[in-house]
């Protein structure tokens, strides 16, 4: 018996046919006609036939997936990594260009809250008096300087608790966040703490960054470009209480 031809009404237009034997590299690199062939095919299998061919293609395709939501992620990361270092650079220069100990202090309240986009910064200094925030000197730096007891810094990252200090921590704010920020603190949600040293014979500081925001500082974030900033600005300070 011989086999007839496919009827008319099943070829192909002669126009379409003609431009995908022209160009079958267009077709192959169409993602969804692709899926539509390999599915076509399928249904003309049967469902009692497996097609490895086209199981492998359609894991490979879910890796390829998986490959191409790695890569944007990778990208959308080192696009905020650099963004977060120039911010962390701008904010250093501002420092710089200061040429008092005030305007230091008033660029970080002013220039540098902005640029890094926190609501609120304080300086913590450590002091053996009892009642150092009586000190005129320390009443006209505003109210960025806290002036605290020995030993306030590490209880303050510690939150009360018996834990080794580190030098960076981020996290909500606290029940101890009114020692630091005041009436501010109400508004407070996430902080960042940096633990300064300011030399031998002194006694330690605590850089704090507080914001309304409370999804701007989480433990599970890099700490990297604070700890630069920290390091920086810790050897500022020990210039001008030099």
């Amino acid at each position: 018996m011989v086999r007839m031809g496919k009827l008319a009404s099943d070829m192909i237009e002669p126009d379409l046919r003609e431009k995908i034997l022209a160009q079958p590299d267009r077709v192959l690199a169409d993602r969804d006609v692709m899926n539509a062939l390999v599915a076509a095919n399928d249904r003309a299998m049967g469902e009692n036939i497996i097609d490895l061919r086209g199981l492998a293609m359609q894991r490979l395709e879910n890796k390829l997936d998986r490959l191409e939501d790695t890569h944007r992620s990778v990208i959308a990361a080192a696009y905020e990594n650099l963004a977060g270092m120039n911010q962390i650079h701008r904010a250093i220069l501002q420092l710089l260009d200061s040429t008092s100990f005030e305007g230091f202090l008033g660029a970080l309240q002013s220039e540098v809250a902005q640029t890094l986009r926190v609501d609120v910064i304080r300086l913590v200094l450590e002091t053996v008096q009892e009642n150092g925030e009586a000190d005129p000197a320390l009443r006209r730096l505003g109210e960025v300087v806290q002036v605290a007891q020995r030993g306030f810094s590490e209880n303050y990252m510690a939150n009360g608790r018996d834990i080794a200090p580190r030098p960076i921590l981020l996290r909500p704010a606290t029940s101890l966040a009114a020692t630091v920020y005041g009436p501010q603190a109400v508004e407070i949600r996430t902080e960042a703490l940096m633990r300064l040293d300011f030399g031998t014979g002194r006694l330690p500081g605590l850089l704090v960054f507080g914001s309304v925001d409370p999804h701007m500082f989480k433990p599970l974030h890099g700490t990297d470009l604070l700890a630069f900033f920290a390091g920086v600005f810790e050897r500022m300070m020990r210039r001008w209480l030099a």
